[in-house]
């Protein structure tokens, strides 16, 4: 019980640590029409080239990366906290953040795929 309530807490303090220094401020770049993204936004655009982000609320992918980032962080640290030693947290840390990283980023990919929001041709 204890590891869910760490999980649920940790989930909604990095929330709402994106909402306000992520989300917050890739929205008011793009009202000034700066050109600074998020990197996650940046790397989304590197690795899917097939999608069409002029399809896509731009508002709406920061949310949903708010929201996927924000589980995955909580997921991590539910991981490591499995482990007594260390070194073993720190390397299960590593590998599961990237591991988990590309599966969610993906997913994003595939969920915006099955909206219709890739580019034509």
């Amino acid at each position: 019980m204890e590891e869910l309530i760490l999980f649920i807490v940790t989930y909604i303090v990095v929330f709402i640590i994106y909402q306000l220094f992520i989300v917050s401020k890739a929205k008011k770049n793009k009202e000034k029409n700066n050109k600074k993204e998020p990197f996650e936004v940046l790397y989304l655009k590197k690795m899917y080239k097939k999608l069409d982000f002029k399809k896509i609320s731009y508002n709406q992918l920061l949310q949903l990366i708010a929201i996927i980032s924000s589980f995955d962080i909580s997921l991590v640290i539910f991981i490591i906290t499995r482990f007594d030693n260390f070194l073993l947290e720190i390397l299960i840390g590593f590998v599961s953040t990237l591991l988990i990283i590309i599966i969610s980023y993906h997913l994003i990919y595939l969920f915006y795929k099955k909206k219709g929001m890739i580019k034509n041709g």
